[in-house]
C-alpha cells in the first residue's frame, strides 16, 4: 500500500455486529463488512476500523443477556469478547490477503505528544509494510473511563484526525440524522443547526448514541474531515458513501485541512 494512500477511517457500532436479539456477533454481517472494507483497499485506498463489539461478543459468550452494572464484569466481558472478535475479523481477511493489526487504545494514548506519536508511528509502520487492516478499539479490559463515560465513536473522531484521514464513516443501525419529519438530513453544514434533532438514546449493547456521534463529527469537521453517519445495515455502500452517494448524513469540513 502507498504510504501516501487516502486514510479512510470506519467504526462499526455494536448494534451492526451483532444478532437482533444480541445473542451472538452476526458473522453474515461482518463478512459483508469485511467485504466492503476489502474493497476499499483494493481501490487504493487505506481503511481503518474502528470496532465497538467487544463487550457485547463477551457478554454473550458468558451468556448475560444485558449489560452487566459493576466494572470488573464487564470488563471480563470485554477481555473474552476482543478475542472472539479479531477471530472472526482475522479468519475473514485473511480469505482477501490481508493481515489483522490489533491495537487496543485508551484516551492515555491522544494525552501527550509522545503517546500520540507512539500510535501514529505504529500505524504508518503497518500502512507501509501493506496487506494490513488495522482494527482499533478501545483498551476496555483495564480501562476505567472509557467503559463508564466513553464510547468509540470518540475514540474514532480522534484517531481520524491524528491519521489525518480524508473521511469518517460511522456506521450504526440507523440510516442517518433525522429531522422533525423522520426525514434523513443528507448534508450538514453546521453541527449547531442540527443538534435539536438529536435523541439521547443508546442501544442495548451500545454505549454511544447519536449524541456521541454528533460529538465525534464535530472532532473531525473542525480538523477539516468531512463525517458521516449511515446505516452498517448495507455494508455495500461503504465505497458508494466514499465516492460521494450513498446514504447517511454527511457533515462538511469546518475548514481546509
Amino acid at each position: 500500500m502507498d504510504p501516501a494512500a487516502e486514510i479512510i477511517v470506519i467504526k462499526f457500532g455494536s448494534g451492526i455486529l451483532t444478532t437482533p436479539d444480541g445473542t451472538a456477533l452476526d458473522h453474515n454481517r461482518i463478512q459483508s463488512l469485511v467485504t466492503a472494507v476489502a474493497t476499499v483497499y483494493d481501490s487504493g485506498k487505506q481503511p481503518i476500523i474502528v470496532s465497538s463489539g467487544a463487550a457485547a461478543s463477551g457478554m454473550m459468550e458468558f451468556g448475560f443477556t444485558e449489560r452487566p452494572s459493576d466494572l470488573s464484569t464487564l470488563q471480563a466481558c470485554c477481555a473474552v469478547g476482543q478475542t472472539c472478535l479479531m477471530q472472526a475479523y482475522s479468519g475473514m481477511l485473511k480469505e482477501f490477503n490481508l493481515n489483522v493489526a490489533q491495537l487496543l487504545l485508551a484516551n492515555e494514548d491522544f494525552s501527550t505528544p509522545e503517546r500520540r506519536n507512539n500510535v501514529l508511528n505504529t500505524i504508518k509502520e503497518l500502512i507501509q509494510l501493506g496487506g494490513v487492516v488495522p482494527i482499533i478499539n478501545e483498551n476496555d479490559s483495564v480501562a476505567v473511563e472509557e467503559l463508564k463515560f466513553g464510547d468509540n465513536d470518540t475514540l474514532s473522531a480522534q484517531l481520524s484526525c491524528l491519521v489525518e484521514a480524508s473521511l469518517l464513516i460511522l456506521l450504526t443501525s440507523v440510516n442517518g440524522l433525522k429531522d422533525e419529519h423522520g426525514n434523513i438530513i443528507s448534508e450538514v453544514h453546521d453541527i449547531d443547526d442540527v443538534t435539536c434533532h438529536v435523541k439521547p438514546e443508546t442501544g442495548k449493547f451500545s454505549v454511544g448514541g447519536m449524541t456521541t456521534k454528533l460529538k465525534s463529527a464535530r472532532v473531525a469537521t473542525t480538523a477539516g474531515i468531512p463525517a458521516i453517519i449511515a446505516n452498517g445495515d448495507n455494508p455495500e455502500q461503504i465505497s458508494q458513501l466514499i465516492n460521494g452517494s450513498g446514504t447517511g448524513t454527511r457533515f462538511l469540513p469546518q475548514k481546509q485541512p
